[in-house]
């Protein structure tokens, strides 16, 4: 083989942009450079530090985006020492919906002195939830007008996403509305940014835009529905022009070139979300197996073969993941959010002191004296819907409980119960797949959690009764945009002619895998049955309590004086 190629990923995430230099061909991680984003999530204050923004918000400052390129790639090639002549191609992924109003010639509205001081005009990022009434009058007239396009949906479009945003840009923002030429995601702008050509992704569109490869997106009569004004919303604002995911966006031009220190001509691929691009760089390029990318909450992503409807996902696209695939999601919306809220709200202060005596953090001690648990042992059994349920009852509404606590009950006990719940939720996940004809033969995990908690993947393991591959790369979506980055340049390049050969070849896990333990399945076999009798009581409307709790603790308990409440 001659000398050897390169390619690079840039993982745009929530508070920071990270580049990864990969070796083509082995998926080895040269050097990696982070950039955390100087104006980081704007959710009280717009940089004038003047503007107050309203409760829910969450901008960002597109800037941040182009000083991620032009502070971590530089650094990535000068700790390798490697030349740009060498790097073929270049992915990025980003958190997704995060959504910005361009003008004719590409530039943020917020760029422009006239439009600085207006929160309207800067990048909406994932979670900016204050569209939400926009997303529920969606969602109604959608149900009243028999609109198909729910059903691939889970039945509910989320206020994070492309049309509830543009939605409340036009409500609160008229004229901002007006002055934008496109609305398009942040992962295409920075594309354009590279290219001088604005491309959008196959997957945004399909998971996040209500776009479908057979049907485009919803009809004109629908949007005319929901406002008047927004009636020739596609065509004035966005584009029916979209490109698959694997294909080449373009290539860089000399302004980018200058940017970045890459090569002018350099290959660039089309934009890509952060946990969809994670699915080729664990090596999966078939049906069948469910990548799980673990972190605050967790993000499953599956391949199938054929279009099914399956209750409570959060999208089902062809071409959404992989092409010549059907991509679904499904979710979490409370994992490590999870752990993290019982350590700082429930722990005694001895356990504080006796971890910090034995100098681990109160995660690892907490794990440690959970392990030595038999399962079971604890007879405690929670609901893991302490930040509602995304998948499969897609209900922000939902509340967390536990059951079976007594005054012997100890914080590890409550906090394994805590853990064993998040497992008991992705097994929901995956029988209701299964159950819609859609097979799960395989499980991989990436993301921190994966990597670091040993217990965890171990009693997810034998709650799935299912043996689990954990990712080799910690910079799993950066590793997969590289890889995509390769896919773009071709094989005359260097490169690959499809992200499949890329998986093959760079798509990495570890030796280590989980397998299920036998008399532990067991046991959960049966804690996981009486979970589903939880599940289906309090989350399917049997038992409203949560969500009459969440209304007194709304109104205030004077409100509700001399009414009957159950």
């Amino acid at each position: 083989m001659g000398l050897a190629k390169y390619s690079i990923g840039v993982d745009y995430g929530t508070q920071s942009g990270r580049a990864v230099l990969v070796e083509v061909g082995t998926g080895k991680e040269i050097a990696a450079a982070v950039k955390e984003y100087t104006h980081g999530v704007m959710d009280e204050y717009l940089p004038d530090e003047k503007t107050k923004l309203e409760h829910d918000w969450a901008l960002q400052h597109p800037k941040d985006y182009l000083e991620v390129l032009k502070i971590t790639i530089p650094e990535v090639l000068e700790k390798a020492q490697v030349s740009n002549e060498d790097v073929i191609g270049i992915g990025i992924d980003f958190t997704a919906c995060t959504i910005l109003p361009i003008d004719k010639n590409g530039i943020p509205l917020c760029m422009r002195q006239e439009f600085k001081h207006h929160p309207h005009s800067y990048v909406k990022l994932w979670k900016h939830h204050a569209a939400q009434e926009e997303a529920n009058r969606l969602n109604e007239i959608a149900k009243q007008r028999g609109e198909t396009f729910l059903k691939r949906y889970g039945g509910k479009i989320s206020s994070e996403w492309m049309f509830p945003k543009i939605w409340q840009i036009l409500n609160e923002a008229p004229e901002i509305y007006a002055e934008a030429d496109q609305i398009l995601e942040a992962t295409d702008w920075v594309i354009s940014e590279l290219t001088g050509e604005v491309v959008r992704n196959s997957c945004t569109a399909g998971y996040k835009a209500i776009w479908h490869k057979k049907d485009g997106y919803p009809s004109n009569e629908f949007f005319k529905a929901l406002d008047p004004r927004l009636e020739n919303v596609v065509e004035e604002k966005l584009s029916t022009q979209i490109v698959s995911i694997g294909s080449k966006a373009g290539e860089l031009t000399e302004k980018a070139a200058k940017l970045t220190g890459l090569k002018p001509g350099t290959a660039v691929a089309v934009a890509n979300v952060d946990a969809h691009v994670a699915v080729p760089a664990v090596g999966i390029t078939e049906a069948g197996k469910l990548l799980m990318i673990m972190g605050t909450s967790t993000c499953h992503i599956l391949l199938g073969e054929k279009e099914a409807i399956v209750p409570g996902m959060c999208g089902v696209v062809e071409d959404g993941v992989l092409p010549g695939f059907l991509g679904y999601e499904a979710g979490q919306s409370c994992v490590g959010d999870h752990f993290e809220w019982f350590t700082q709200n429930c722990v005694p202060a001895s356990y504080q002191e006796q971890a910090e005596n034995s100098g681990v953090n109160i995660h690892q001690f907490l794990t440690e004296k959970a392990s030595r648990l038999e399962v079971g042992e604890s007879g405690l059994l929670a609901l893991d819907w302490w930040n509602g349920n995304r998948s499969t009852l897609v209900d922000v509404d939902l509340t967390g409980l536990l059951l079976g606590a007594t005054l012997l009950t100890k914080p590890e006990e409550i906090y394994r119960a805590l853990i064993e719940a998040t497992a008991y939720g992705t097994r929901m996940i995956v029988e209701t797949f299964r159950n819609s004809g859609v097979p799960v033969n395989e499980v991989y995990a990436a993301g921190g959690i994966a990597e670091k908690n040993e217990l965890m993947m171990q009693i997810y393991a034998d709650v799935l009764n299912m043996d689990i591959k954990i990712s080799a790369s910690s910079q799993t979506p950066a590793l997969g945009s590289a890889m995509f980055g390769a896919v773009a340049a071709g094989k005359d390049n260097g490169g690959y002619d499809t992200i499949t050969d890329a998986a093959r070849e760079m798509g990495r896990i570890k030796d280590k895998i989980y397998k299920p333990m036998k008399k532990n399945a067991e046991v959960y076999e049966q804690l996981f049955a009486e979970y589903s009798k939880l599940y289906d009581y309090f989350g399917r409307g049997e038992n409203n309590v949560m969500k009459k709790l969440k209304q007194l603790k709304k109104n205030g308990a004077h409100d509700v004086k001399g009414e009957t409440v159950c």
